[in-house]
Parts: structure tokens; C-alpha cells; sequence
């Protein structure tokens, strides 16, 4: 795995070639790494966002990007992820340091959360994301197992088992809103307390048995009504046709 000293001699150098770029004009750090408290850890990885010049094109600035960081550091781009007018394209290092790169117009270029912290150059007023609502929260997680219910149904067990999970993630999501902790991507699922994980492990899927299936989509809906009290009403009107989705037959 990458080192530390590693990591800071790339981000380094990145910003180096960044100064020199005539098209990017202004640069800033994001997630991790942009934290004030500690500025990631041993283990982050390295995300630099550039706004671009007026006029400038995109698909010339990631060319030369991409062949910078492939001849210089044998990076091999991973993929590109549209967002608003960003384009954020991933790399992966020796190593295995990810590196995510972001560009956007300047008149965009702006926090879009509290991880933002600027390099040089200038950013305008910030437009934070709102956070999921617990109510968006608890509609996907329903989603999910009834999908995973039907799957079940028509035999596509496996299928069955990513739902599972899936509706487990934001059930897990809505008791870290319940608790102001960070809900996206599992950030924050490693600070709820014990008595509050310990029952979640029940939703784990064993194996890809029928009945199994069944019990643990029951399990999965027991820890989500458990932690619906910010939506108690919603989840109140739909718990007992819910309860019919671990029942061992459905006419």
C-alpha cells in the first residue's frame, strides 16, 4: 500500500503542475485531506478539484491530465463521474493511492460541502448538497425489500441478496441521521453504538436459501421500524403490508 510520503509527494506535484496550467485558476483541496480537525489519515486518499478558465476545453485539459499522470506516476484512469457541471475523473496509482481530479468551470467552482479547503485562486459563494431526509432515506430502504421480496419470488436469489443489502444501507443511514452522524456511503455507521449495530449483524445474508432470505428481509424491516421514529407516521401506515414480505407465501 501507498505511504504517507508518497501520497504527499504526489499531491505535491499535482499542485505543481496545476500552478503552471494557464487554463485551471484556482485549485482546492476536497473530502478528507480538506478537513480542518486532521487532514485524513494514514489511510485517505487524494481528491483536488481545479476550476477551469473561460473558454477552456474540458476533453483537452483531461487528455493532458491523463497522460501527465499516466507517464509520470503509471496511473491508470478508473472511470469519470459527472456531476452538475464537474467532471471528476479517478485514477489509480502504484501503490494502490486513489487520486480523484475535478474540474469545473469557474463561475461553478464553489464548496459544494465542508470538506472545500482552496489551494490558490478564488472560489464563489458555496452551495452545500442538502443532506437525505429521513423520509427519502426510509422510501428507498422499502423499495429495496419489497424488490428483494419479489426476487425472492421469482427465484433470483442472488439478486434477492443485493437488495438485501441495499435496504440494510439505508436503514443503517437512517439511524445515523437520527444521530447527526454522516449517512452517506457508511461514513458514519462505524460510530453508532454497539447496541445499536449488534441486532444489524441478524441482517447479514448467510446464504442464498430461500427461507433464509425470507427471515433475513424480516430482520432488515424489525431494525428499520426500530429506527423510524423521525418518520414514525409513514412507517406506521405501512407495517403490516410490509410484514407480509417475509411471509413463506404471497397470493
Amino acid at each position: 500500500m501507498f505511504t504517507v510520503e508518497e501520497r504527499n509527494r504526489v499531491r505535491k506535484r499535482i499542485i505543481e503542475l496545476a500552478r503552471v496550467d494557464r487554463r485551471l485558476v484556482a485549485a482546492a483541496y476536497v473530502g478528507s485531506l480538506a478537513e480542518a480537525s486532521n487532514g485524513g489519515d494514514r489511510w485517505s486518499d487524494l481528491d483536488v478539484t481545479f476550476a477551469m478558465n473561460d473558454g477552456v476545453s474540458l476533453d483537452e485539459v483531461l487528455a493532458d491530465w491523463t497522460r501527465s499522470l499516466v507517464n509520470e506516476f503509471r496511473a491508470v484512469k478508473l472511470f469519470d463521474l459527472p456531476h452538475l457541471s464537474t467532471l471528476y475523473r479517478v485514477f489509480l496509482l502504484p501503490g494502490n493511492l486513489q487520486v480523484d481530479l475535478s474540474f469545473t468551470p469557474r463561475a461553478d467552482f464553489r464548496a459544494r460541502g465542508p470538506k472545500f479547503k482552496l489551494i490558490y485562486g478564488e472560489a464563489v459563494e458555496p452551495n452545500y448538497a442538502p443532506r437525505s431526509s429521513p423520509e427519502y432515506v426510509f422510501g428507498l430502504a422499502v423499495h429495496h425489500l419489497v424488490r428483494a421480496r419479489i426476487c425472492v419470488q421469482r427465484g433470483k436469489l442472488w439478486q434477492a441478496e443485493y437488495w438485501i443489502n441495499e435496504a440494510r444501507n439505508q436503514a443503517l443511514s437512517l439511524a445515523c441521521l437520527d444521530r447527526g452522524l454522516p449517512s452517506n456511503y457508511g461514513r458514519g455507521f462505524d460510530s453508532l453504538p454497539r447496541e445499536v449495530l449488534k441486532p444489524f449483524e441478524k441482517t447479514l445474508v448467510g446464504a442464498l436459501d430461500r427461507g433464509l432470505l425470507l427471515e433475513t428481509i424480516g430482520r432488515t424491516l424489525d431494525e428499520l421500524m426500530s429506527h423510524s421514529g423521525s418518520v414514525r407516521d409513514t412507517a406506521s401506515k405501512l407495517e403490516t403490508q410490509l410484514r407480509e414480505l417475509e411471509s413463506a407465501t404471497i397470493r
